[in-house]
């Protein structure tokens, strides 16, 4: 219990820092400057984060599990540090990028150390309780942004991880017992570390850009892309020959494996490519203030948390995973075909239900592909087949914001171009300049204090006509919003079609690593035989 307190800690760590950050950045922007680079400070960590853990899952198999996730801590407490230091936004977003190399370690290790320690039958009442983790960090890290950044300094954000940082490491220095693969000689694939980096990073920067800033069929967003396509046929060539290589292609023979991996990618980029546009709906559809929509996704995350811990239990109890599969997917496409009949006459609690149903959906599948995967493999693979899940989620969950993103930008333009045609006179609409045209179509008008943005500065003549088009800016982004979520149902309905071929092979009662090295350990009459344990290849690090 111990261990399990102290990466629960490393976990809240990160999730925690998530949230804090982006309650907190737009007095980061008005203390440092650089409106220019917002998004960055959020796309640094993500790259870093999403590059790192492969390459981390399979240090950790090849030097101990305990050994990166303490580097993780340690180097995601340094980040910490400079980024309070920071004092311009250049410096902020590198090291925002040292913190999501902490986090790309710890994230997919803290799920291994887990199935070092604990038997597959008990591991979805600890996958439950990881997946409570995030729901907690979801409601409590903008609260506590919030009050640190208004009674304190934005500073202060980055400081305040480090006595949980400190105290996690503490824990786990005193209770996980240090493991590593067997004495045979490892070997670090440097090639697939390096092809890997060089195929994510552009695919990720293409998709951050695409559409935003630069036109889809740009030469930057082409030449980005197959720069990455590239790279990822040159990763695969590498891995063929690797002698251990950081992503197994074998892996994927495992039709356990393939599956899971495929249905968290569909889920990551329907689920967290939609979830992003709730708040905005909330605000600017409904009219909610930034504050009170905080507060309506807060039952989300806690249905989140109670969807986490009631999937764990059921897998702990009945040892099966594959029905619950299928019931979480579809509670998903439930949930998000409820938000895409929202529309401007939508209330909060029409919202509320329909966030409660979608995060119930998700907390009972975060966990449960998870457990699925460990399940199939051997512990020897437990850190590359954790981290190659998590690996997965996250490249979804990033080309699903990025794609939506693009997508819900296009249609509002078109739907408000359309809706501004009819509405104003033709000889009115030939007076405006592109700027004053520019604020009536700028979605941010909704967002503004008072919900007037830059509509009060319109010439006279347009005053009697204020009202419509703030309801043509709300109909066009309730319209563009439904759509988006109606892209992201399909998607988690492939998911669930796929969720029907996940292979079900009863879990193991055993542990077959840490756990029943411990229980060994625990029965031993000496030191010397204790010293001496090697189960299925793991002996005790020196």
């Amino acid at each position: 219990m111990l261990v399990v307190a102290g990466v629960m800690l490393g976990m809240l760590l990160s999730a925690l820092d998530q949230t804090i950050v982006g309650t907190a950045m737009p007095r980061i922007v008005a203390s440092l400057g650089g409106m220019s680079l917002y998004s960055w400070v959020a796309t640094a960590y993500m790259l870093s984060s999403t590059a790192s853990m492969p390459i981390f899952g399979k240090l950790s198999d090849i030097y101990g599990h305990r050994k990166i996730y303490l580097i993780g801590l340690i180097v995601f407490m340094l980040g910490s540090i400079l980024s309070g230091l920071s004092q311009t936004m250049e410096q902020l977003i590198i090291f925002r990028g040292l913190q999501g190399l902490g986090a790309g370690s710890m994230m997919p290790v803290a799920m291994a150390i887990i199935a070092d320690i604990f038997p597959p039958t008990e591991r979805g009442k600890l996958q439950g309780l990881m997946g409570g983790v995030f729901g907690l960090a979801s409601v409590i890290g903008p609260a506590v942004g919030g009050y640190l950044t208004d009674n304190l300094s934005w500073h202060w954000i980055f400081y305040v991880n480090l006595p949980v940082g400190i105290l996690a490491v503490v824990v786990l220095l005193i209770a996980l017992p240090a493991m590593r693969a067997s004495e045979q000689q490892r070997y670090i694939d440097y090639a697939g570390a390096a092809t890997l980096v060089a195929a994510i990073v552009p695919m990720l920067l293409a998709l951050v850009w695409a559409g935003n800033t630069y036109p889809w069929l740009s030469p930057q967003i082409l030449g980005l892309l197959g720069f990455s396509g590239a790279a990822w046929g040159a990763f695969i060539v590498v891995e063929h020959r690797a002698q251990e290589p950081i992503l197994p292609l074998s892996l994927f023979r495992n039709p356990i494996f393939t599956v899971s991996v495929i249905v968290v990618f569909l889920t990551g980029a329907g689920m967290f490519g939609t979830i992003m546009f709730v708040p905005l709906f909330v605000q600017g559809v409904i009219g909610t203030s930034a504050t009170d929509s905080g507060m309506i996704m807060t039952p989300m995350m806690l249905a989140l948390i109670l969807g986490s811990i009631v999937g764990g239990q059921m897998i702990s109890r009945t040892g099966r995973y594959r029905l619950l599969a299928i019931g979480g997917s579809a509670f998903i496409v439930v949930g998000l075909y409820l938000l895409s009949g929202m529309g401007v006459d939508s209330t909060n609690d029409v919202a509320l239900r329909n966030m409660i149903v979608t995060g119930f959906g998700l907390g009972i599948t975060m966990p449960l592909f998870l457990i699925a995967v460990q399940n199939a493999f051997e512990p020897e693979l437990m850190g590359v087949v954790s981290s190659s899940v998590q690996f997965f989620r996250s490249i979804g969950g990033t080309v699903g914001m990025a794609v939506f993103g693009t997508l819900m930008v296009n249609l509002f333009s078109d739907n408000i171009q359309q809706r501004l045609t009819s509405i104003l006179p033709p000889q009115i609409a030939g007076q405006l300049s592109p700027s004053q045209l520019g604020r009536m179509v700028d979605p941010q008008a909704l967002l503004a204090p008072g919900g007037s943005g830059g509509l009060d500065q319109l010439p006279p003549q347009l005053a009697p006509l204020s009202s419509q088009i703030m309801l043509a800016i709300r109909t066009s982004l309730a319209g563009s919003l439904q759509q988006v979520f109606l892209v992201g149902m399909f998607a988690t309905i492939v998911g669930l079609m796929v969720c029907f071929f996940l292979r079900e092979i009863p879990l193991r009662r055993t542990a077959r690593g840490l756990g029943s090295a411990m229980a060994e350990e625990a029965r031993a009459d000496s030191p010397a035989s204790a010293s001496s344990i090697n189960v299925r290849g793991r002996v005790p690090e020196a």
